[in-house]
């Protein structure tokens, strides 16, 4: 199997077939051998009746329907789990992907050895106010934060090395930054495509503003988890240490001053320096608390099931 191409979709029901042509005639083209498989998540529409009539047609079209909306990371890491190609090709069903970019994206994984590579719509034709500027504003944070140096962490149009998809792990809202979690991983030669975007040409939007602000906080997110995922005792400990110090400093400074400077004086209890002291201490402690938990919960971590599939077309 040369190629998979995996296609989250929720209610998109009026382009799938005209997806699956266009993406039919690229691979026929070009003599490749493929995979289709569509993940459902959770659709209203009709939009799981229409893959089940495109895989009972064509055996090269398998298809994953959830249970309900678990999300596009959910939904990817379903996908990753199922594909068998060499090359796996992820895009939305939106028509806005081009499928034309099929073959120059399998070319820099297979002939220029890249890991990942990920589109970059240079020219986009959405709204300028509602996701043009905060998308940039959203990519320059992410290079700044992350150390990858892509133009469009967001792109739906990427293509990976087989090794990628089976190495990490895409969970949350985490589809974002899967170029940031390949690095996590080592796969460290990630290239950049540009592609073509195109205007929506039916339905709506599935995104809100407010995934922008999700974005930032999982960006968060995933620089801890990049910097001390692995070992979290490294931060709360520092902070611990640091907090402890300045409470044992104040005590300190409190029991030369009483002991030796000015016995007679007001009680330790009755100056503010002693509140500090105690408030840091503890606040210490409780780091080195959050340290601990964090190692124990890392090394009892198990794989959780984050979703519930419905249905499985051609899969074994």
């Amino acid at each position: 199997m040369n190629i998979s191409v995996v296609i989250p979709l929720l209610n998109e029901a009026e382009s799938l077939n005209e997806l699956y042509d266009w993406i039919v005639s690229v691979m026929q083209s070009n003599r490749f051998s493929y995979e289709i498989l569509f993940i459902d998540d959770g659709s209203t529409d009709n939009s799981w009746n229409v893959i089940t009539t495109l895989s009972k047609k064509d055996e090269h079209v398998k298809g994953i329907q959830f249970l309900k909306n678990f999300g596009k990371s959910q939904a990817l890491h379903a996908g990753f789990k199922q594909v068998t190609g060499d090359v796996i090709i992820t895009m939305d069903a939106d028509l806005q992907d081009n499928p034309e970019e099929i073959p120059e994206l399998y070319k820099m994984i297979t002939e220029s050895h890249f890991d990942l590579v990920s589109g970059w719509k240079k020219k986009r034709y959405d709204s300028v106010i509602a996701k043009n500027l905060p998308s940039k504003l959203f990519n320059w944070a992410a290079r700044r934060t992350s150390g990858v140096k892509l133009h469009d962490f967001n792109c739906g149009l990427k293509a990976y090395k087989n090794d990628v998809v089976k190495h990490i792990d895409v969970n949350g809202e985490m589809h974002r930054y899967i170029p940031v979690l390949a690095k996590n991983a080592g796969f460290t030669n990630i290239g950049e495509k540009v592609v073509q975007h195109q205007a929506r040409k039916y339905g709506t939007t599935k995104f809100g503003m407010n995934r922008f602000i999700n974005g930032f906080l999982d960006l968060i997110t995933i620089w801890f988890l990049s910097r001390f995922g692995k070992r979290p005792m490294h931060l709360f400990g520092a902070l611990g240490v640091i907090m402890f110090s300045i409470g044992f400093a104040f005590a300190f400074y409190l029991g030369l001053d009483k002991l030796f400077f000015n016995p007679a004086g007001r009680l330790i209890t009755q100056r503010p320096q002693f509140y500090i002291s105690l408030v840091t201490m503890i606040i210490g402690t409780q780091f080195f608390v959050a340290g601990f938990l964090g190692e124990l919960v890392l090394r009892s971590k198990r794989d959780q099931q984050r979703y519930l599939i419905k249905e499985n077309l051609n899969l074994s």
